[in-house]
């Protein structure tokens, strides 16, 4: 027979407790002893620890750390408990440590033993002195109660209280509303046994109404005392067998919100040691019930304010596909400054909004509502996106200009665009806002620089350029506001990798934009994060709001075509650079790695000429085409004027001159071509493979 036949047989078990990994392995027998499946299992401690009275396991706490000091057996009778919370059984516990380095494990038996008789010994402490039950029963109900979120939550910890030495059988928790007594809560009765009590009148003569008149405390030892000093209502208390209660007021700052009564099936003395534990419960309840209620009120009023500020995407865009989403930052109201919107225009256009007003806080709520509907309201006006963003600037600087207190003068950034559903043309206007990223067809992930101006009210009168872009079939574009990328310690650099890597990573023929969606915001903050279905986000650093727009549909180029655009002004000549690795990021996997560079390099002079012998800006047009290893790269850089370039003859210490000798040497085609207002420059690179056919790395 085997070990642990023979030892199921006298009602023991065995187990081990991991104290490094957390993690405790129990035999059949010793899985039924805890009131789980005759099973072995593994369970967590936190799993396990539910299954003890909590007195006895703070006891044993101690008890396992002299054992494990002094390398002695740790010896201890233990409590089982139930789901409900109800002692079951009584075990004996004997465990060996073996301790390793800094950490240990404890190896050791379950054994079941008579529980003590009711009235006597089983309201008294099984380990150690009755005080020092105490002081751990409160340490532990504190932490508990702190702990809770939710009213549900405060009364699920209260029916799981085991008071040292006496524990009630039945609990409830009383309210006011008006000048009536109502039911918030209560555990050890069945459905519809709270019915008399709910809407009881205050000036019933009845001990919780009494309690909640008078701020006072009521025991009852005995069934005696209660028909004689509350006969009118000892009737509705009579059929649940209870042999003693105790009614106690729930104040917070000095008002009485309500009470609680812990009922028990023996009786009890109401002794003035154990007067003192209830009264300091009825006080961390009363606190733990407040703190649910401002906490539960403050998430209703967030969901109002996400329900009615935060818009649903309007009907399908034939065509197109939309998604977006939204996440609060955490801390307070889970509203903040970041909102989308999606706007139908005449002609069957579509305008959509991006933003995020400065602050996290009910005060960028209450702007960025003020704002969207300004918004909304230029929009359906007529006016093209330059004029929206600069109405909307002059709105939000006279509403916040000279404002009282330290909310003056806040600043909103922002990214307008309409899109003509057909022609997939976007007309882009922003206000200090991040740049758009367009996914391609063929899986490459670029962002879009866009001509911008000030963020939206900084100064009363400010222009927007206007950025006119196409989105191809295939395509996806995305705005985003700053916190889908600087969250999680990130700046705007490192954060946009990040990003870019989960949206090359999307394949738009058999994932939709829902679940890009969904990968970019648990990307960043994890599963536990949600958009605007109600849910409540987790703790943030930032609020979040994303904007996918894609256009269905074959792409009309070849799979592997890129093309891109971008506008150099005079007064940002700091964005050449930017130019630079935009062209990179175009040709990221071009087989030679010397042509990128000579492209780099001639973009670089030909807008560098535009911005130095020119009044006007430089629009930068570049395009990729043609199969892996044989493309084809077109670049071309126009401008207004229509003066033509030519041959110079530099010296070795001329600052300028070298643009057309350079496109003459590194390019395989070139030419100069007038317009009819301005003209252009281009050259074109073809990819080429080395000798043995393989790409040139």
């Amino acid at each position: 027979m085997r070990t642990e036949d023979v030892l199921a047989a006298i009602a023991t078990g065995l187990w081990r407790w991991d104290n490094a990994s957390g993690i405790v392995t129990l035999d059949a027998e010793a899985a039924r002893l805890l009131g789980l499946p005759a099973e072995p299992a593994e369970l967590t401690e936190a799993a396990v620890r539910s299954r003890f009275h909590p007195v006895d396991w703070n006891e044993i706490d101690g008890i396992v750390n002299l054992a494990v000091a002094e390398g002695t057996l740790a010896e201890a009778r233990l409590r089982i408990m139930d789901e409900n919370g109800r002692v079951i059984r009584t075990v004996r516990s004997r465990s060996k440590p073996f301790v390793d380095k800094n950490d240990y494990q404890l190896v050791g038996t379950l054994q079941e033993v008579a529980e003590p008789q009711p009235g006597t010994a089983a309201r008294t402490p099984v380990t150690g002195d009755w005080r020092r039950s105490r002081e751990a029963f409160l340490l532990d109900a504190g932490r508990a109660l702190a702990e809770a979120r939710s009213t549900a939550e405060v009364l699920r910890v209260a029916a799981s209280l085991s008071m040292p030495g006496f524990s009630p059988d039945g609990l409830a928790v009383f309210g006011i509303s008006g000048d009536r007594l109502t039911i918030i809560g209560h555990h050890g009765h069945n459905p519809g046994d709270d019915a008399p009590f709910s809407e009881m009148p205050l000036e019933t003569d009845y001990p919780a109404a009494e309690v909640v008149r008078t701020g006072r405390a009521i025991y009852l030892p005995s069934p005696e005392e209660y028909r004689a000093r509350y006969p009118a209502t000892w009737p509705l208390a009579q059929r649940f067998g209870r042999e003693s209660w105790a009614f106690l007021p729930l104040i917070v700052a000095g008002r009485t919100m309500g009470a609680w009564m812990a009922a028990f099936t023996y009786p009890v003395s109401f002794t003035p040691d154990e007067r003192s534990v209830l009264t300091t419960v009825a006080r961390m309840l009363a606190q733990a019930l407040a703190r649910a209620g401002v906490a539960e009120s403050e998430r209703e009023l967030s969901l109002g304010l996400q329900r009615t500020m935060m818009p649903v995407l309007g009907p399908a865009i034939p065509g197109m596909e939309v998604a977006a989403r939204y996440v609060p930052t955490g801390g307070g109201l889970q509203v903040g400054g970041d909102w989308y919107d999606m706007i139908q225009l005449p002609a069957g256009r579509i305008a959509f909004v991006i933003g995020d007003v400065q602050g996290h806080d009910v005060r960028a709520a209450g702007l960025m509502g003020q704002l969207r509907i300004a918004l909304r309201a230029y929009a359906s006006e007529g006016h093209r996106p330059d004029a929206v963003l600069s109405r909307a600037s002059r709105f939000l600087y006279g509403i916040t200009d000279g404002a009282e207190g330290d909310h003056g003068g806040r600043f909103a950034t922002c990214l307008y665009l309409e899109v003509d559903p057909a022609t997939g043309t976007l007309d882009i206007a922003r206000a200090g806002h991040p740049d758009p990223a367009i996914r391609m067809a063929d899986g490459t992930v670029m962002l879009r620089p866009t001509a911008g101006g000030l963020p939206l009210g900084i100064v009363p009168d400010t222009d927007y350029p206007t950025t006119r872009l196409t989105l191809e079939p295939g395509e996806t574009l995305m705005i985003c506001t700053d916190g889908l990328l600087e969250t999680g310690g990130h700046d705007l650099e490192t954060g946009w990798a990040r990003i870019r890597t989960l949206l090359e990573l999307h394949d738009a023929e058999d994932e939709s934009l829902e679940v890009l969606a969904d990968s970019l915001v648990q990307a960043v903050h994890g599963p536990g994060s949600h958009h605007t279905t109600g849910r409540l986000a987790d703790r943030r650093e930032d609020d979040i709001a994303v904007l996918l727009l894609s256009r269905t549909g074959a792409p009309l180029r070849t799979a592997a075509a890129r093309r891109t655009a971008m506008t150099v002004a005079q007064a940002e000549p700091e964005r050449i650079a930017a130019a630079r690795q935009h062209l990179r990021e175009l040709l990221h996997d071009w087989a030679d790695p010397e042509q990128v560079d000579s492209a780099v390099l001639m973009v670089s002079e030909m807008v560098t000429n535009v911005l130095v012998h020119t009044d006007g800006d430089a629009l930068l047009v570049a395009e990729a085409s043609g199969d892996h290893g044989k493309r084809r790269l077109r670049v071309e850089v126009a401008d207004a004027s229509d003066e033509l370039p030519h041959r110079r003859r530099p010296g070795e210490m001329a600052s300028s001159g070298r643009g057309l000798i350079l496109m003459e040497m590194l390019a395989h085609e070139w030419g100069v071509d007038p317009r009819g207002e301005g003209k252009s420059i281009w050259f074109v690179l073809h990819e080429e493979r080395d000798g043995d056919g393989e790409l040139a790395l």
